[in-house]
C-alpha cells in the first residue's frame, strides 16, 4: 500500500513514536510524507519516505492529487486541533478530496492504531479492488 504520514509541527513527536511503533508494518508498505514529518522518519525510524514540499508550502496539495490521481491507499494526518494553521484551507481540501476518493484518513493516533492494525491483519485489501476499478475510484453517477 501507499501510505502518506502528515503531522502538525505539535504533534510531529506523536507521529514519529506511532511509527516507531509499528515500523514493522510501515517497513512493508511505501511511505509518502510533507517535508520535516519525511525527514524526521527518515533519520529516527530508519525508514525510506519519499518526501514532498512542507505542508504550508504546498504538501499536503501534492498529497491531495496523488489521492485524485488513486495513487495512494491511506493518510495519517495527526491534525493540532487547538491551534491555528495558515494553511488550512489546503488541510480542509485535503480531508475532501480523500473523502471523494474513499481513501481512509485518520486525523487522530486513536483512529490511526485501528487503520495500522487493520492493515496488518489484512483488513484493507478492498483498497486493492477500487484499484482495479481505474481513475474513477469506482465510484458511481
Amino acid at each position: 500500500m501507499k501510505i502518506a504520514l502528515i503531522a502538525h509541527d505539535d504533534k510531529k513527536d506523536d507521529l514519529i513514536r506511532f511509527v516507531m511503533a509499528y515500523k514493522s508494518i510501515f517497513a512493508q508498505h511505501e511511505l509518502f510524507a510533507t517535508g520535516t514529518t519525511g525527514k524526521r522518519i527518515q533519520d529516527e525510524v530508519s525508514l525510506n519516505v519519499h518526501r514532498f514540499k512542507s505542508g504550508p508550502l504546498g504538501g499536503d496539495q501534492e498529497i491531495g492529487a496523488m489521492v485524485a490521481r488513486n495513487e495512494l491507499d491511506l493518510i495519517i494526518f495527526f491534525r493540532d486541533p487547538l491551534t491555528a494553521q495558515p494553511h488550512e484551507p489546503d488541510v480542509s481540501a485535503l480531508i475532501r478530496v480523500a473523502d471523494v476518493y474513499c481513501v481512509p484518513l485518520a486525523t487522530n493516533m486513536g483512529t490511526a492504531e485501528v487503520l495500522v492494525q487493520g492493515m496488518g491483519q489484512g483488513l484493507m485489501d478492498w483498497r486493492k479492488i477500487i484499484g482495479e476499478q481505474g481513475e474513477d475510484n469506482g465510484r458511481k453517477g
